[in-house]
Formats: structure tokens, sequence, C-alpha cells
């Protein structure tokens, strides 16, 4: 049955879902900065300082370790980012549908004043007919 809130329902419901994909988007992409964090810390990890050699050697190694530290605090803040887009979607997203619910609501309680108005109007029908009925059976 159509209301005049039934387009507003489609488009809130629309919206909802739209939200809700980019909720799944931004959970995919934290997950992906997540890996991403523990391939690096994995990888510092790996890195051995040598036990003897020359001098190059260790400045190398340690410089080595220096750009994988820094590739784990970058990583890091890319962690912070997406958790902070994740939670900004989520809050988008139950905004959205707390408007869908609204409306929905709306469109219910819309349904069912139109309901009751037709079952209003059919038994104010049933009664003429009755009525009719009734007078015809008397005129005889």
């Amino acid at each position: 049955m159509k209301t005049k809130f039934s387009s507003l329902v489609k488009i809130k419901h629309s919206k909802m879902q739209e939200s809700e994909l980019e909720l799944q988007k931004a959970n995919a992409r934290l997950k992906k900065a997540k890996e991403e964090l523990q391939k690096s810390i994995q990888e510092l990890n790996q890195l051995q300082l040598p036990i003897n050699g020359n001098m190059q050697e260790f400045l190398a190694q340690r410089t080595l370790q220096e750009a994988q530290q820094k590739l784990i605090q970058k990583n890091e803040q890319w962690v912070e980012f997406e958790i902070k887009q994740v939670e900004y979607a989520r809050q988008q997203f139950q905004k959205d549908m707390i408007e869908y619910e609204k409306f929905k609501y709306l469109e219910d309680e819309e349904i069912k004043k139109i309901l009751k108005k037709l079952a209003i109007e059919e038994s104010k029908q049933l009664d003429e007919v009755a009525i009719m009925t009734y007078k015809q059976k008397e005129a005889i």
C-alpha cells in the first residue's frame, strides 16, 4: 500500500544501504591497515644486527632498522586513521538507520489509519445493505 511516506522510506532505505556498504569498506580498509602494520612489525623482528664485521655493515643494518621503524610508525598512523574512519562510518550508518526507522514507522502508522478507515467504511456499507435487506423483507 502506498502512502505519502513511501517514497521517503525508499530513499532512506537506499541511503541506509549506502552507509552500510561504506561501513563495510571502512572495516576492510582497517583490516588491511592492521595486516600491513603486523607485517612491518614482523619484518623488523626478522632483522638481525651483524655480530661481527665492519662498521659499514653495522651502519647499513641500523639504517634498515630505522627505515622499518618509520614504516611501522606510518602504518600505526594509518591504523589510527582507519579506526576513526570506521567510527565515523558507523555513526553515519546508525544515524541513517534511525532516520529510516522513523519514516518506516510513520508509513506503518499511516497504513494502519488507512486500513482502519477502510474497515469503518466497509462496516457502514454492510450496515446499509443489512438495513435495505431488512426493509425489503418488511415490505413483503
